[in-house]
Formats: structure tokens, C-alpha cells, sequence
């Protein structure tokens, strides 16, 4: 015998003498006009969020599964052909804005990030850092606001002889790089910025280094500073300048094959005209 079916009833209903719905009026009501799926329109609208949805979870996995920043053309490998992953990257950065983790844009590519605010939560000193020297700061800071430069550059800006091992350790933190040899007497190497150093900084471009006024909102310049004293804007090319010269160009010039011609008795070079005449008489 199977047990009759119960529905409860609350008393609310019961006073007013009306009964739960059922199942099959709820699906009912579901699947009536006012269903979002019912409206040919809606349904369309409804299975586009529900594509755009699926890419930006496509790229979020992307994102945190890296532990290097991703550019757009590799991100644009998990998506369609057609797809604008630059619009998708900004409305996931846009759901990030206010979160624990960013999405931030660095050296022209993507990454999650600690929010600033609250990064001292996850400060732990597995090592001890040693803090670049004040003559380090500052050939990095005359490197990318003056780029390319040379070493004779650097000293002439600071006013004082730069170590070659300032610029050693500048080089084995990957911030800086040689980027080719100055169109002067000796070749000198040129020097700029890599992108860890971009990375690192957390710039988009060396551009967005920061200016005069930057500078003075900061209390990194004093106030009465010298006049005409001007902050250079840096500058981010990647093909060399005209006046520098590839690193593997030594810059000799290939000299051209003189004609070496026989010394007469008297130590002297003869004379063209008269080995003519003499050919002439022999003949």
C-alpha cells in the first residue's frame, strides 16, 4: 500500500483557505511568458552573457595559473579567432577593481597582483635583501630617464666617477642592459632599462616614470630648485638610435687595397710616366 502524499500547508494559507502551489504549477509559471527563455530576444541575450562569462573565466584561469605576466596574443589562444581579448581583459580587470587581488597591466602584459593596500598581509623575509647603494640609485634613475647613455655620460650627469661594479650589479639584478656602442671615438656601450625592471616597478611603459611635478608632490625634489633645471622624458625604443651602433659592430672600417709598387735603388717609388716611356722603348 503506498503512504498518501502530505503537502504542508502554512497557516497563513490555511486562514485564508488557500493551498501551497505544486510542482507542476511552478514549473508551469516557469516556462510561461514571463520566463526569460520564452522571449526569442531574451534567450539570445541570456546565451551571450552566459559565452562572454565562459571567455572571462577562460582567461582568469590563464591568469593565475601563470607565474610570469601574459601578453594578449598568448591569452588569445584560449579564446575564438574573432574574439577582442583586450575588451575581455578590461571587464575582468574592471570585476577585480575592489578585490584582494588586481588585475594589473605591466610591461605591456597581464598579471594578478596583491591589492597595494593590503600587501603587508603577505610580507615574509625568506632572505635578506640588501638595498641597491645610493651611487646604484642613481646611475638606475639617470639609465631610464636618459637612455641609451654611456658610462661617460652617467659620471658627467652625477659629477663623479661611476664603479664599473655599480654597473655590474645593476646588470645581475637584470634591470639594466647594454643596447649598443655610441657613434664616438672608443665605441663606448650604451646603456637602458630591461623590462624586469619594468616588471618590477610595476610600469606599463618607461614612460610612466614619473615627471617634475611628480617629483615635487613627492618630496623627492626640493622646491627651490635651480632654474631652467628640467626632468628629461624617457624614452622607450627598442631599435637602436641613430648615433649607436650594434654590439657586434666593432666599428673599424674596411680599409681599401693600395697598389704596392716596387722601390727603385734609390729607396724611391718610380714614377708611372717613366716606366711607361722605358716599356716604350723596349718595345
Amino acid at each position: 500500500m503506498v503512504p498518501p502524499r502530505l503537502t504542508l500547508v502554512s497557516d497563513n494559507t490555511r486562514e485564508k483557505g488557500e493551498t501551497a502551489p505544486s510542482d507542476d504549477a511552478e514549473a508551469a509559471r516557469d516556462s510561461g511568458p514571463s520566463s526569460p527563455l520564452s522571449d526569442p530576444d531574451s534567450a539570445i541575450d541570456h546565451l551571450s552573457k552566459s559565452a562572454g562569462r565562459e571567455k572571462l573565466r577562460r582567461l582568469e584561469a590563464m591568469l593565475f595559473a601563470s607565474s610570469q605576466p601574459l601578453d594578449a596574443k598568448s591569452l588569445a589562444r584560449c579564446l575564438d579567432a574573432n574574439d577582442d581579448v583586450h575588451s575581455l581583459l578590461i571587464a575582468l580587470q574592471a570585476e577585480y577593481k575592489d578585490r584582494g587581488v588586481v588585475l594589473v597591466r605591466v610591461a605591456g602584459r597581464w598579471q594578478f597582483r596583491t591589492a597595494d593596500d593590503l600587501s603587508f598581509l603577505l610580507e615574509r623575509q625568506q632572505k635578506e635583501e640588501r638595498k641597491l647603494s645610493k651611487a646604484a640609485q642613481e646611475t638606475l634613475a639617470i639609465i631610464a630617464y636618459h637612455q641609451p647613455v654611456t658610462r661617460a655620460e652617467i659620471e658627467d650627469i652625477r659629477g663623479v666617477s661611476t664603479s664599473p661594479g655599480t654597473l655590474d650589479v645593476l646588470m645581475e639584478t637584470g634591470w639594466i642592459r647594454p643596447r649598443g656602442r655610441r657613434r664616438a671615438p672608443g665605441r663606448p656601450l650604451t646603456y637602458g632599462t630591461t623590462e624586469d625592471f619594468l616588471i618590477h616597478f610595476g610600469l606599463d611603459n618607461i614612460k610612466d616614470l614619473p615627471g617634475l611635478a611628480d617629483l615635487k608632490a613627492a618630496g623627492l625634489l626640493d622646491a627651490n630648485l635651480p632654474p631652467g633645471f628640467t626632468v628629461p622624458s624617457p624614452t622607450d625604443v627598442a631599435a637602436l638610435m641613430p648615433d649607436e651602433l650594434p654590439l657586434t659592430d666593432d666599428g673599424d672600417e674596411e680599409e681599401e687595397e693600395q697598389k704596392v709598387l716596387p722601390l727603385d735603388h734609390d729607396g724611391e717609388e718610380p714614377d708611372e710616366e717613366e716606366d711607361g716611356a722605358k716599356k716604350e722603348g723596349e718595345d
